[in-house]
């Protein structure tokens, strides 16, 4: 295989919020893609995330899809929308025409587009009803600008009903675990031809309930509609993680 570049743009999904390393950072899906694949392919892979959290889809477009493709890589995922979703007012296809932009740049440039979907939350969150209403029509919305369009690598969550199951996912409800990120990256990874760590797709569960109750409300649900309210996001003030390339070096079995 050529020498891959590979640069992820997006929200909390693509920079991995709810994977939490011991020492604080947060690893997700997309490191763990670049780890597989340099393993997969006994070759470094230079990587780059330029994803960050609360974006809404049309800002990662205009903020960040420019510098990714400045970069000059050989691949490009993107994910968004999720937040989008929550909003009163969401326009499904406006929503989904970033993803016509973000294809036709990389027409443009010569990059690989790995096309994901993201997990489904809507199970275990309030008006779960309506987030599932606006899941599906979203999906179809993207599958339809990708359609024919066979160099398009995809890797679609939302209709895999066990990630949507609680194990997969963090305390807040709202963002995947580890054991989520990494079934998410086994799928990427086959989605390239690539061999993925069987055991990504089924980690050992750590079965520690979350908040209940009013307690969740107050530690999650409060401060996001706060965020709302006052127009703020969690996102702000944020830099991407790795927005040089990293190189990934090959390290034997990825690390889980």
């Amino acid at each position: 295989m050529a020498h891959v570049r590979y640069v992820a743009i997006g929200d909390s999904f693509s920079e991995g919020v709810g994977d939490d390393l011991p020492d604080g950072r947060q690893r997700g899906w997309a490191d763990l893609v670049a780890q597989g694949w340099a393993n997969a392919t006994g070759s470094r892979v230079e990587y780059a995330n330029l994803a960050i959290r609360g974006k809404l889809i049309w800002p990662i477009v205009a903020e960040q899809l420019e510098p990714a493709l400045a970069l000059r890589p050989t691949h490009l995922s993107f994910n968004g929308g999720g937040n989008d979703m929550l909003r009163p007012r969401a326009d499904i296809e406006h929503i989904a025409d970033a993803f016509t932009r973000v294809l036709q740049r990389c027409d443009e440039e010569g990059v690989t587009l790995i096309l994901l979907s993201g997990a489904n939350p809507s199970p275990h969150l309030p008006l779960g009803g309506l987030i599932q209403r606006r899941g599906d029509a979203l999906s179809r919305a993207v599958l339809r600008r990708a359609e024919g369009r066979d160099d398009v690598v995809r890797a679609l969550n939302w209709p895999d009903g066990e990630l949507s199951t609680a194990p997969f996912w963090s305390h807040d409800r709202l963002h995947m675990n580890a054991r989520g990120h990494h079934r998410v990256a086994a799928r990427v990874l086959d989605a390239l031809g690539l061999a993925a760590p069987e055991d990504w797709w089924q980690l050992p569960w750590d079965a520690a309930s979350g908040p209940r109750g009013w307690r969740y409300y107050r530690e999650h649900v409060g401060p996001w509609l706060r965020r709302r309210l006052t127009g703020t996001s969690s996102g702000d003030g944020r830099e991407a993680k790795y927005a040089a390339w990293t190189p990934v070096d090959p390290s034997g079995p990825a690390a889980g």
